[in-house]
């Protein structure tokens, strides 16, 4: 990689970090807020319908979406003009066509979606309004596919914030006069703002308008849906985890222990990985444009490991050393018990970042099949190491098992990395991760030892180390 393409792909990476970082970060003070209120002016059934119907609306966009969303992306990122614009077009039908699919069927199954989940058909009418939910959020996920494909960053992140704070906004005054009655209507508002907030930033093609036949648009489709039905599975695999530890962990403790389970996994998993879910913004479309060359493969992959590691030494000092704070601020005082969870799960991470590099070439790559494999052995994995460190070491024993999870997996990927693609690290990479796992230990020992001053100290020197190291990638 040449100094000047090296540069080009750190200013890339650093963009996003600072384009996405900032929506994440949007995103989840809108959702704190959101729920907080629904707590206040609703109550916890307010707090529970939500939770029934976004569940609902998360499952399903899983299931009538086929993956689009990701597939898209790499076919999009790994063309040329004039199919670029072709391909535009062909994502934009058939997100019309799974939308309109998954609009009918759920219409027709909704009596049914209704009794198996309130064993009553009173909420007949709300399946109904959740079918029109995901008929728009197809229409969503085609067209922020062709942004990110087309690595219109900027675009993408004003789409994903506007939609999110209207949305939010809108809802509130709903909230305090309607009660009971504004859930599925402040669901609709907030779908129709996010679609309106995606479809005021989408991609314009310029005329003439290439015309597709009808023929082209099903045989591109099927390549983008074959990868996508792939990615679908994955992810009902990973859902239906995540419902299997739950169910054990009711059974054997009690709700208390799933609400504390839930939170800890949450702030490791979802807040943290806000550095994962930012940079992948730009990382995956670029990847998949270099994807057909082992050479220029490897070399990007190593610098976008060197680059999350460098972000992730100071970022897991300063959040074990705020770990308190962050609980408290989020959560409540009774949460402190999670506290242990989430200071050894930070060490995860490190392996997080390694692994989702790595992984990210089976799906730039498209080979669907080998995804499905690495994911199931993930959850199966996931599954089993919870089960036993809980039983032996409670709910402390669950952030070791975060870390032997990660691990086992960016081993798993490691090996599909090095022998299905004949890919390697840069010398750097190996020496990097284990400083970035010698600060983190560090750091968790001098917290629990000493306090939290520690932590906040190595992460303090290590700022602007990071920083310059970064720097030096430009």
């Amino acid at each position: 990689m040449s100094n000047l393409t090296r540069s080009n792909v750190t200013q890339g990476a650093l963009k996003a970090l600072g384009i996405f970082g900032g929506v994440q970060m949007i995103t989840i003070i809108c959702s704190i807020l959101r729920t907080k209120l629904i707590a206040i002016w609703i109550g916890a059934v307010g707090v529970g319908l939500f939770g029934i119907f976004n569940s609902a609306i998360e499952l399903l966009s899983v299931i009538f979406h086929l993956g689009i969303r990701d597939s898209a992306v790499r076919d999009i990122a790994s063309s040329q003009q004039p199919n670029t614009n072709r391909l535009i077009i062909i994502v934009r039908r058939w997100a019309l066509i799974l939308g309109a699919i998954g609009l009918i069927a759920i219409v027709a199954l909704s009596p049914l979606l209704s009794n198996f989940t309130f064993n009553n058909y009173n909420y007949t009418y709300a399946f109904i309004a959740i079918a029109f939910i995901i008929f728009l959020s197809s229409i969503q996920n085609g067209e922020l596919a062709i942004l990110q494909g087309t690595k219109q960053l900027s675009r993408l992140g004003n789409a994903s914030v506007w939609g999110t704070v209207i949305g939010v906004i809108i809802s509130i005054p709903m909230f305090y006069y309607w009660g009971i009655d504004s859930v599925i209507p402040a669901l609709i508002v907030y779908s129709l703002a996010t679609t309106i907030a995606v479809l005021s930033q989408r991609n314009i093609i310029a005329k003439p308008v290439p015309k597709i036949p009808l023929k082209e648009t099903i045989d591109k489709g099927k390549s983008i849906i074959s990868l996508g039905i792939f990615l679908t599975a994955s992810m009902i695999v990973n859902n239906l985890v995540a419902y299997l530890f739950m169910t054990y962990l009711n059974n054997v403790g009690d709700t208390s222990i799933v609400g504390h389970f839930q939170a800890g996994f949450t702030l490791v998993n979802k807040y943290m990985g806000i550095i994962f879910t930012a940079i992948i913004m730009e990382y995956y479309p670029r990847l998949s444009q270099v994807s057909t060359s082992a050479k220029r493969t490897s070399i990007f992959v190593s610098h976008e490991m060197t680059i999350a590691l460098w972000i992730l030494v100071p970022v897991i000092s300063i959040f074990i050393a705020s770990s308190q704070l962050i609980i408290k601020i989020l959560y409540s005082s009774e949460f402190i018990v999670i506290l242990p969870f989430i200071v050894w799960a930070a060490i995860g991470t490190i392996f997080r970042a390694i692994s989702w590099c790595m992984a990210y070439v089976i799906l730039a790559r498209g080979d669907g099949r080998i995804f499905l494999l690495t994911e199931s052995l993930s959850a199966i994995t996931c599954l089993t190491l919870n089960i036993v460190a809980y039983t032996y070491w409670g709910l402390n024993g669950l952030g070791v098992a975060y870390v032997v999870w990660y691990l086992i997996y960016m081993l798993i990927v490691g090996i599909i990395y090095r022998f299905r693609y004949n890919l390697s690290l840069g010398k750097g990479v190996l020496r990097l991760a284990l400083l970035s796992t010698f600060v983190a230990l560090i750091s968790i020992v001098g917290y629990f030892v000493l306090g939290w001053y520690i932590p906040a100290a190595i992460g303090t020197i290590f700022i602007p180390i990071a920083i310059r190291r970064i720097l030096r990638k430009k």
